[in-house]
C-alpha cells in the first residue's frame, strides 16, 4: 500500500508504504474495557512501593524471619569436647546373675534352678508369676534341694547348661 501525501504547499507526494495497525477482534462476551483492565491486572501492581504480597509457604530460605537462638542456661557460648571415658574392665562382659531355688540335685555337677519372674500383663496390668528352670553347673555338688542359690550365665558347658552356681544364699531347712 503506498500512500499520498500532501504537504505545506499542496502539491502531492508519494511516499514509503506506510503499514496501519489492524484492530484485533475482541472475544465475544466481554466489554472493550474489559480487557485492558484484565491486563493491567496481570501486569501486577501499579505502584512500584507497594509490593506484591507473596504466601508464606513459598518465601526463600534466606529472606525468611530469622527468629533469635535462645542460651540455654550455664551455657557460655563455648561448646566442650565430648571426652569418652574408659569403659570399666569387667572380668569377661557383663554376665546375667538370677537367683532362684534348686528344684533338682539328681545329675552329678548340675542342678535344676527354677527362677520365679513377677511382672504386669502389658495390656490388662495383672500380676503374672512366670518360672523358668536353668541348668546350672556345680562342680562341688554343694547346692540341695530347696536351697536358695545365685547363678551367673557363662558359656555354654553342655546342651543345656550355660549357667553355673556362684553361691548359696540359702540353704534348705
Amino acid at each position: 500500500m503506498s500512500e499520498t501525501e500532501t504537504n505545506e504547499n499542496g502539491d502531492t507526494e508519494v511516499g514509503e508504504p506506510v503499514e496501519t495497525p489492524e484492530p484485533q477482534a475482541e472475544p465475544a462476551g466481554e466489554p472493550e474495557g474489559a480487557a485492558e483492565s484484565a491486563a493491567t491486572e496481570a501486569s501486577g501492581p501499579t505502584t512500584p512501593a507497594e509490593p506484591r504480597k507473596r504466601s508464606r509457604r513459598h518465601i526463600p530460605r534466606g529472606e525468611r524471619r530469622q527468629r533469635p537462638k535462645r542460651v540455654r542456661a550455664g551455657e557460655t557460648g563455648a561448646r566442650t569436647p565430648i571426652v569418652r571415658l574408659e569403659k570399666p574392665e569387667h572380668e569377661r562382659g557383663r554376665r546375667q546373675e538370677r537367683r532362684g531355688v534348686v528344684v533338682s540335685d539328681a545329675m552329678d555337677k548340675t542342678i535344676v534352678v527354677k527362677v520365679d519372674a513377677v511382672k504386669a500383663h502389658p495390656r490388662y496390668k495383672k500380676v503374672i508369676r512366670r518360672s523358668v528352670k536353668f541348668h546350672a553347673h556345680d562342680p562341688e555338688n554343694q547346692a540341695h534341694v530347696g536351697d536358695l542359690v545365685r547363678i551367673v550365665e557363662t558359656r555354654p558347658l553342655s546342651k543345656t547348661k550355660n549357667w553355673r552356681l556362684a553361691e548359696v544364699l540359702e540353704a534348705a531347712r
